[in-house]
């Protein structure tokens, strides 16, 4: 994938706060989740449009229930969902 996991979800929560007219606080790692600017129904709308882009949700295709607190933790989430697809295709391939 050549635009990496954390520039689409930096672009697709901002493309998410512009579509429900929320004002976002700055996108850092360290930044809680819930404190982003985004309501759990932003949150979820984000989380589908992942889906939809990345073609990965994290939060059904993993056993292991996380949620993460912050925008390093949601990242990281994605991240390592995918370098597990990435692998798991490998193997089986």
């Amino acid at each position: 994938m050549s635009t990496s996991i954390k520039s689409i979800i930096i672009s697709e929560i901002q493309r998410v706060a512009a579509d429900e007219e929320k004002a976002l606080s700055p996108l850092t790692d360290d930044l809680v989740l819930l404190e982003c600017g985004l309501d759990s129904l932003a949150i979820a709308i984000l989380v589908a449009r992942l889906e939809e882009t990345l073609n990965l949700d994290p939060f059904t295709d993993s056993d292991d229930i996380y949620y993460p607190v912050t925008l390093g933790d949601f990242i990281r989430v994605y991240e390592e969902a995918e370098r597990t697809r990435q692998f798991d295709s490998r193997v089986s391939g």
